[in-house]
C-alpha cells in the first residue's frame, strides 16, 4: 500500500508499480533486437524498434505516475533530498561514462599510436609488425584502415555548435531565475529558446556527420581516429537529444503550472543535466577538434 505524506518528515512510499518490470522487459527486447541486427538476422531491426517503442511507453507511464505523485503533494523534504542525491549520483555516473571514452582517446593518441610507431619500448613491435607505420595523429591505423580521410576543422560547425550550447546554458539559467521569480512568461520564452538551441545543435551535428561520410571519407571504419571521434561525439549527441526531450517535458509542465518558486526539483535536475552536457562538449571541442 502507498502511504501519503502526513507531515514534513514523512517519507512517501509509492504503491506497487508494473513499470520497473515492464521497463526491464522492454530493454531486454531492445537489446535482443540490437544483437540480432548486428549479426544480420532479418528479425533484428523490427525487434529492436519494438523494444525501443516499449521503452518509450515505459517512460511515459512511469514519469506520468511520478508527476501525479509530485503534483498531489505526496513528496516531503526528505523525498526531495533523495531525488537530489539520486540525480547527483546519476550525473556522476555520466561523468565516469565520458571519462572512459576520453581515456580511450588519450590512451590511443598519447601511448598506443606512438608505441606502435617505435617510440619508447615499441621499437621491436614497430619493426616486426608495421615497419612503415606512420605514428602521426590523426591516424587510420596500419595500412590506412578504411582509406585516407580528412578531419573536420574546429573553426566551422564545431565552433558554431559550441557557441550554440554555451548560449543554451545562459538561456536555461535565465529560465531558472524566472521560475524562482514567478515570471511565467519569461520562463516559457527562455526555456523554449533553450529547446530550440538544442534542436539546432542536433541539426548541425547531423549535417557534420553527413559531410564527414560523404565528403571527407571520415567514418566509423577510419581506424582508431574514426572510432573515437564518432564514439565521443555520437554519445554526446545522444545526451543532447535526451536533454532536449527532458526540456520539452519541463516546458509543458511549466505551462501547466506544475512548479512553484520554492518547489521545482524536476526543473532543477534537467538544468543540471543540461549544464553537464555543455561542459562535456567543451572538453570534446578542445580535445577532439582543436588539439
Amino acid at each position: 500500500m502507498a502511504h501519503a505524506s502526513t507531515g514534513p518528515n514523512a517519507y512517501y512510499v509509492p504503491a506497487k508499480s508494473i513499470w520497473p518490470l515492464f521497463g526491464s522487459a522492454a530493454v531486454m527486447v531492445a537489446l535482443a533486437g540490437a544483437a540480432a541486427w548486428l549479426n544480420d538476422y532479418s528479425w533484428g531491426p523490427l525487434t529492436f524498434a519494438a523494444g525501443m517503442a516499449l521503452v518509450i511507453v515505459m517512460f511515459f507511464g512511469w514519469f506520468a505516475a511520478v508527476i501525479r505523485e509530485s503534483v498531489g503533494g505526496n513528496y516531503s523534504k526528505q523525498v526531495d533530498v533523495s531525488f537530489r542525491m539520486g540525480m547527483l549520483w546519476f550525473i556522476f555516473s555520466e561523468i565516469m561514462f565520458f571519462a572512459a571514452f576520453f581515456g580511450a582517446l588519450f590512451y590511443a593518441r598519447a601511448l598506443s599510436v606512438p608505441w606502435l610507431g617505435g617510440a619508447g619500448s615499441g621499437e621491436v613491435t614497430n619493426v616486426l609488425l608495421w615497419s612503415a607505420f606512420d605514428a602521426g595523429w590523426p591516424t587510420a591505423g596500419p595500412e590506412q584502415i578504411g582509406g585516407e580521410f580528412q578531419t573536420i576543422p574546429a573553426w566551422g560547425l564545431p565552433l558554431l555548435n559550441t557557441l550554440i550550447l554555451l548560449t543554451s546554458g545562459v538561456t536555461i539559467t535565465m529560465a531558472h531565475h524566472a521560475l524562482k521569480a514567478g515570471q511565467r512568461t519569461k520562463l516559457l520564452v527562455t526555456l523554449g529558446a533553450t529547446i530550440l538551441l538544442g534542436l539546432v545543435f542536433l541539426f548541425f551535428q547531423a549535417e557534420e556527420y553527413v559531410h564527414a561520410y560523404r565528403d571527407l571519407n571520415l567514418t566509423l571504419g577510419s581506424g582508431i581516429y574514426g572510432s573515437t571521434f564518432f564514439m565521443l561525439t555520437g554519445f554526446h549527441g545522444l545526451h543532447v537529444l535526451l536533454g532536449t526531450i527532458m526540456l520539452i517535458v519541463m516546458w509543458f509542465r511549466c505551462y501547466k503550472g506544475h512548479f512553484t518558486k520554492d518547489n521545482h526539483f524536476g526543473f532543477e535536475a534537467t538544468a543540471w543535466y543540461w549544464h553537464f552536457v555543455d561542459v562535456v562538449w567543451l572538453g570534446l571541442f578542445l580535445f577532439v577538434y582543436v588539439v
